[in-house]
């Protein structure tokens, strides 16, 4: 979603600002924007659409100075990507304004606002921000008053960086719903919505908490809580690198992070597996106090997430033999669910930062104080871990590419091992059956490196997708959510309309849409729905569709006319298989998005983390 970088430097502080707006770029934007508080103490702004190149040319043709400024790359929510509603916004010459969020009560203030002879130069919601610090500035000392006085009128979410030169010293920030960092560095001091804007110029970090504004001056940083009381957040060192976030020799990072899922899995698993054993502790310290007493399970996810929660509902009614329900989060949040005591509330997101996602766990604890939550998420200091009981942090790195390659793969091992910890705790699972899923999870680095020389055959099946506009994916039993997440991955990057269906729904409607331009993609593990299965690809041949059919190389998919058959692997359990075959849909809808010349790390009107509803 939008990025926020600003920050009060020693030098320039210009070339600071578009570096930090670049490690941003991956979560999606439709414009580009900043203001440097000059010299001689003005507020300069450049602003453009596009990308950040273009932000960029535009500041190299202009002579703009100054060691305070903000900077934003915007998501449109109100207003198109236009020149005018990009950010940062202006109040008067006097307030300048970078906020990520939406302000839902903003044309309640527009109106109030435009009777007290403000004019709006832009249809987005920030600028009454920018309006409302304005005016209380009026009747205020200090640009902090001002901000902390004008937020209590704000109703949705928000974080914000705001620069004045009535306190040319100052940049004050704010969090309310939407992730803010403080940057620490002996060179000044900075924020970003993310720590990877400013990993070129410091690893240390304060990370705001609900409700903090922050005063921040070149060699200070202070902070008040929601109630205006100081208090002291703890600096954090990160172990992130610059060298993460590059592409390496990859041509893009959606094709660096596919490859780098061997490493991710292993990663995810050491120190949560010991001795063909699953760590309960890996959950949390009373994690296992919590799972004994735990009597269902809600799974709530947006998403690649909800795809992976999917597979885990098979995975936990089959292993843990406990009831699992799974929904869209957005949808959960507002509608009027039964909560009942010892319920588990699952949620599951990479960023942790997922609005309507957090939004529903927080409306959860709200109405039941009786229940337990987990989060499985990718981001140690995320929101949604803060919000959490528990917390299983997934090690698959830092993913830029906005389809989700690594973190899906990794949140179905951690998914894998809650299903065992809990069978463990209920008593559901044998010492056998714990060492067999084990040894399984251990297998899965090789099972991927082995799958992942089969891009030569994908990139060639790929090409065959060259004129085509859409797709159907299907399977059965936990292998319809891997369908599911190969349509939605080939959707995001490639822009083919693509459906995912439970094979045997096949003559409930979907087979009036099969025909010679509309290729069928089937996952075909070797299990006890292999038979059936088979039944449903000889009628989908039957309607003449070209048809990519992954298989178990045990399940021995007798080819036909107009079908590739890809064997994947052999001898894949329960566990492996929903996540070795997530390898080749990724791969070929990777392939197929270069084919197509989309843009297959910053696909269009996508955001890697969407931090507004």
């Amino acid at each position: 979603m939008c990025g926020i970088v600003g920050g009060i430097y020693q030098s320039n502080i210009t070339s600071l600002l578009v570096d930090g707006l670049k490690h941003l770029e991956y979560r999606g934007y439709d414009s580009a924007g900043l203001v440097i508080l000059t010299h001689n103490n003005t507020l300069q702004r450049i602003r453009a659409t596009g990308k950040v190149t273009n932000l960029e040319n535009s500041i190299n043709s202009t002579a703009i100075n100054g060691t305070i400024g903000i900077a934003h790359t915007r998501w449109a929510t109100h207003g198109k990507p236009t020149t005018k509603n990009a950010h940062p916004h202006i109040c008067n010459d006097n307030i300048g304004v970078v906020h990520n969020g939406i302000i839902e009560n903003f044309l309640a203030l527009k109106a109030e606002q435009q009777a007290h002879g403000y004019n709006f130069t832009s249809d987005t919601d920030t600028e009454v921000i920018a309006h409302a610090i304005h005016h209380a500035l009026k009747n205020c000392n200090t640009l902090l008053e001002a901000v902390q006085k004008a937020i209590t009128s704000f109703e949705g979410t928000y974080s914000i960086g705001v620069i004045s030169p009535a306190n040319p010293e100052h940049i004050i920030a704010a969090k309310s719903g939407s992730p803010l960092v403080i940057g620490l560095s002996n060179q000044g001091n900075f924020i970003a919505s993310d720590q990877m804007a400013l990993l070129s110029i410091t690893n240390q970090f304060i990370f705001l908490e609900e409700g903090d504004i922050a005063d921040i001056t070149l060699d200070s940083v202070t902070i008040f809580d929601k109630n205006g009381t100081q208090v002291k957040r703890k600096t954090k060192t990160s172990k992130l690198t610059q060298g993460e976030i590059s592409k390496g020799d990859y041509a893009h990072y959606m094709q660096k992070e596919i490859f780098e899922q061997p490493q991710a899995i292993a990663d995810t698993l050491e120190s949560r597996i010991t001795k063909n054993k699953v760590l309960v502790s890996a959950f949390g310290y009373n994690a296992e106090t919590i799972f004994k007493k735990v009597e269902r399970i809600q799974i709530i996810a947006c998403g690649t997430s909800y795809n992976a929660g999917l597979v885990a509902k098979y995975w936990l009614e089959d292993i843990a033999k406990i009831p699992a329900h799974i929904e869209v989060a957005s949808e959960y949040r507002y509608r009027n669910p039964l909560i009942l005591d010892n319920t588990l509330f699952v949620t599951i997101s990479q960023s942790g930062e997922t609005a309507d996602t957090l939004a529903a766990l927080k409306a959860v604890k709200e109405r039941n104080n009786n229940i337990h939550s987990l989060a499985i998420c990718n981001s140690a200091e995320s929101s949604l871990t803060r919000e959490s009981e528990l917390t299983f942090l997934t090690h698959a790195g830092i993913e830029i590419g906005v389809a989700s390659t690594k973190a899906f793969t990794t949140q179905l091992v951690a998914l894998a091992l809650l299903s065992v910890a809990i069978g463990k705790c209920r008593q559901q699972i044998s010492t056998k059956q714990e060492t067999i899923i084990v040894n399984g999870l251990k297998r899965l680095p090789n099972l991927i490196a082995k799958t992942l020389k089969q891009e030569p055959q994908i990139i060639t099946l790929a090409k065959t997708f060259k004129d085509k506009f859409n797709a159907l994916f299907l399977g059965r039993g936990a292998m319809h959510a891997i369908a599911m997440e190969g349509a939605l991955k080939l959707k995001e990057i490639s822009y083919i309309h693509a459906e995912a269906y439970p094979a045997g729904e096949l003559k409930h409607g979907p087979i009036a849409l099969i025909d010679k331009d509309t290729p069928v993609i089937a996952i075909a593990p070797n299990d006890e729905l292999l038979d059936k299965l088979k039944s449903n690809l000889q009628e989908v041949k039957s309607r003449g569709s070209q048809m990519i059919v992954f298989e178990d190389e045990a399940s021995n998919v007798e080819p036909m006319e107009g079908m590739n058959i890809i064997p994947t692997t052999h001898n894949l359990g329960r566990i492996t298989a929903p996540i070795i075959f997530t390898i080749p849909l990724q791969l070929l809808s990777y392939h197929v998005a270069l084919i197509k010349g989309t843009d297959v790390d910053q696909p269009r009107n996508l955001a890697k983390s969407v931090t507004v509803e």
